[in-house]
């Protein structure tokens, strides 16, 4: 059903249920963090994207066989385009992170929220409201309290970093500008499907294969295959259908808060008054973008 054909209260209820998908995506996206440190003890990086979204595609097919099966030409089209975005977007932040620091680099790849108004602003030509934009710094600030590091400077692994970033930004540009015009579970299985024919190849010539993999490996791999991908990223896509991209952004920045208090949680890590402060400053530019008069 187009946009245009919903009535106000109808749309108002779809946004709210679709920000509420948005919050699990982020808090999945969160649980990613002490899970892959399991998984990382089995797989290299890019055989682990290569089995987690093939995994992905594998449950949304099972899910959603009767869906998929009317793929169209159109559907392949806009999901290799966005699916080649996503593994860019995945692999250089996996190389990137060879070069930098871990702390810093999840500081430099979360500015996508940063970008995404500007870039929003650029492929749409709609300008980004004052909220849009404060939330954004805000919520700018507050990873950075979060997460940044002592040392500023820009190294390769910084620079590529944000490269990363940029194309993370363009990922959630361009689900939300097609999933406007296709079902949002062919294209999230399309662009799945991309990322792991990708990995696979990428994997093959550039990483060993990984042969002692144990219980914990494949429960690892399983839940950020089902859970982490299939899931997140299916609710992801679908909920972009009713909210505004530079929206999204905003709350899927949730994943840095959610991946701060687990690890405080399972991994026993600390958290300190400048974490909170960081967390407070997310939380507030989410009710600076998303709280608005009902004429709005």
């Amino acid at each position: 059903m187009h946009l245009n054909n919903l009535s106000t209260e109808e749309l108002k209820k779809r946004r709210l249920y679709s920000n509420l998908a948005l919050f699990l995506v982020a808090f999945l996206w969160g649980t990613t963090f002490a899970v892959s440190k399991y998984a990382f003890a089995y797989f290299t990086p890019v055989y682990m994207i290569a089995f987690r979204f093939t995994i992905g595609v594998l449950a949304m097919c099972i899910f959603f066989w009767k869906k998929i099966s009317k793929i169209t030409l159109k559907d392949l089209k806009g999901g290799i385009i966005v699916g080649i975005i996503f593994f860019i977007a995945f692999v250089t932040q996996l190389i990137a992170l060879q070069y930098t620091e871990a702390g810093k680099q999840a500081f430099l790849a979360a500015t996508y929220v940063v970008m995404a108004p500007f870039l929003y602003w650029i492929i749409y030509h709609k300008k980004p409201d004052f909220r849009t934009l404060a939330g954004a710094f805000i919520c700018f600030l507050g990873i950075g309290l979060l997460t940044l590091n002592a040392s500023l400077s820009i190294s390769f692994g910084d620079g590529l970093t944000l490269f990363s970033s940029l194309f993370y930004a363009l990922h959630i540009m361009f689900n939300g500008y097609f999933v406007e015009k296709q079902d949002p579970v062919i294209l999230s299985t399309v662009q799945f499907a991309v990322v792991a024919i990708i990995s696979w190849i990428f994997a093959f010539f550039f990483e060993p294969f990984p042969t002692a993999i144990g219980f914990e490996g494949i429960a690892s791999v399983l839940y950020l295959g089902i859970f982490c991908t299939g899931l997140a990223y299916f609710l992801q896509t679908a909920a972009q259908r009713y909210t505004l991209a530079t929206h999204a952004a905003i709350i899927l920045s949730l994943e840095s808060v959610f991946g701060i208090l687990l690890a405080v949680v399972m991994l026993g890590e600390i958290f300190t008054l400048r974490m909170l402060m960081g967390c407070i400053a997310i939380f507030g530019a989410i009710l600076i973008t998303e709280l608005r008069p009902s004429s709005d």
